[in-house]
């Protein structure tokens, strides 16, 4: 059996969106998925890029995928890396995938001279808690996330009709 780790391609984007839909269902946020093929070629792969995945081959199947972007540490004065998406298929699981996916945005964070690389995780998800603290992540729990969306973004923005 013989892994790799590749970049995604435009032509990808059909795999990428099936693994996000199955990460929503895994995550039962499947009623917040919006997401489609033409919003993903469009941000990932159009003008300006958002964001970049990365997926673990077995055997060239794809079985897990990252998704991620730059942010950036004013205290740190560098860039970043922030996962927004980590997920291998429930059939691979248990095989190691999911370090080799950390590990190589790991490597790249520090070959981009990024800071950190950090992400979320739901609080209800076990084992992938303990699966990060195994690998040195630390839980950031006097930071809370803040979000807004749809009308509330609206509102915020002062418009009406966006």
């Amino acid at each position: 059996m013989q892994t790799r780790i590749v970049f995604a391609k435009e032509t990808d984007v059909p795999d990428i969106l099936k693994f996000i839909m199955e990460l929503a269902v895994f995550e039962k946020l499947e009623h917040e998925a919006s997401v489609t093929a033409e919003k993903l070629t469009a941000t990932l792969f159009g003008k300006k890029k958002f964001a970049e995945v990365i997926f673990l081959e077995e055997d060239k199947i794809k079985v897990g995928f990252a998704l991620f972007f730059h942010n950036y540490s004013t205290f740190r004065g560098q860039p970043g890396i922030y996962l927004e998406d980590l997920y291998v298929g429930s059939k691979f699981r248990g095989k190691g995938y999911g370090k080799q996916l950390l590990s190589y945005l790991a490597n790249i964070a520090l070959e981009r001279n990024c800071g950190r690389l950090e992400w979320s995780v739901l609080d209800w998800n076990t084992p992938a808690l303990e699966f990060y603290r195994k690998l040195g992540a630390t839980s950031l729990s006097e930071w809370t996330t803040q979000r807004v969306t749809g009308d509330a973004l609206k509102a915020l923005a002062g418009v009406s009709n966006f």
